[in-house]
């Protein structure tokens, strides 16, 4: 009898610590996050605090795997590979060059891809709505918006005609880019003078270019190599007194005139939604790459003031932000 009772004992007791155990091994499993970019900035402070409003807490239950490119997007496969190497559990990747680098050194770990341009046209989904696949995300690109970047130049400096681009034309994602601004300058009344920097040391001979030219305006494109040396650029735009646009907001707290663009932070933050769906068992494929839903109209009055524009009150109305 006595056999008995123990053996239904320690049977019972089993079958009631069991899932307590479970759960508690469950509630404290280390998950390891591997982030692939260029820089820390801004917007990976909001995707952490999304992650810890979601109860994922750095050291207790999740630990993160840093890896910079520092600007240099020829990293990126070497350091996607070292994430995968750590097992990590999953990759959260903040720009194309990354995502594509991620793409080819995994096909089993899930990636997120905080942002990505055209991923449909660059081969990292099948289609928005059904990625299938390892990856998923959210795009930076939204239709009609290198055209509304034109327009809202033209609004602040109407005299403008001729707007000289910065741009790389080694990056598929930058010709699907200047495709759409010479579609858009026709409509807005404007001709576009293609500067080509592939490099920091192309910057001299690019500068000199447009210094020459009859260019009244001046666009750069969010690139790393554009986005490393903003300063430089918005420096330049302002000291020659050429009217400035970007398509993030970094550029003009360097001193550029205007940006128009998704709000990164908010992009981040549902990044971290989706690292929390898939580390509670969703499928990357089954989840649809969202575009951009929240924007961000950017002037710099200073600038404005320096290069001797007036800001008209309904734009003004419409910023989201005005630097004094």
């Amino acid at each position: 009898m006595t056999d008995r009772r123990a053996f239904l004992g320690s049977v019972a007791g089993g079958l009631l610590a069991s899932p307590l155990v479970t759960f508690a091994q469950q509630q404290t499993k280390l998950r390891r996050i591997g982030i692939l970019d260029s820089i820390y900035g801004t917007p990976w402070d909001a995707f952490r605090r999304v992650l810890r409003e979601l109860s994922y807490v750095e050291g207790r239950n999740i630990t993160m795997e840093w890896r910079w490119a520092e600007g240099k997007a020829d990293r990126f496969p070497e350091l996607a590979a070292e994430l995968v190497e750590l097992k990590v559990d999953l990759i959260v990747t903040a720009s194309t060059q990354a995502a594509l680098a991620a793409k080819q050194a995994t096909s089993s770990i899930p990636i997120v891809m905080a942002v990505c341009s055209y991923p449909e046209k660059m081969g990292l989904a099948e289609s928005l709505a059904h990625p299938g696949g390892n990856i998923t995300g959210f795009s930076n690109i939204a239709p009609e918006l290198n055209g509304k970047r034109l327009e809202l130049l033209k609004a602040i400096a109407p005299k403008v005609s001729c707007v000289a681009v910065l741009w790389n034309r080694a990056s598929r994602i930058e010709q699907y880019g200047f495709e759409e601004l010479l579609a858009h300058a026709a409509v807005v009344g404007v001709d576009i003078q293609s500067i080509e920097v592939r490099t920091p040391d192309d910057y001299p001979a690019a500068f000199a270019t447009v210094t020459a030219s009859r260019a009244e305006a001046f666009h750069a494109f969010g690139n790393p190599v554009n986005f490393m040396h903003r300063q430089l650029i918005a420096d330049f735009a302002l000291r020659n007194l050429l009217p400035s646009s970007y398509d993030a907001k970094v550029f003009v707290e360097s001193g550029g005139l205007l940006s128009y663009g998704p709000s990164f932070i908010d992009l981040f933050q549902r990044a971290a939604s989706y690292v929390d769906k898939i580390l509670k068992g969703a499928k990357p494929g089954d989840l649809p790459i969202q575009r951009p839903t929240k924007f961000e109209f950017v002037i710099n009055a200073k600038t404005a003031k320096a290069l001797g524009l007036t800001i008209s009150k309904s734009l003004l109305v419409l910023a989201d932000n005005v630097i004094q």
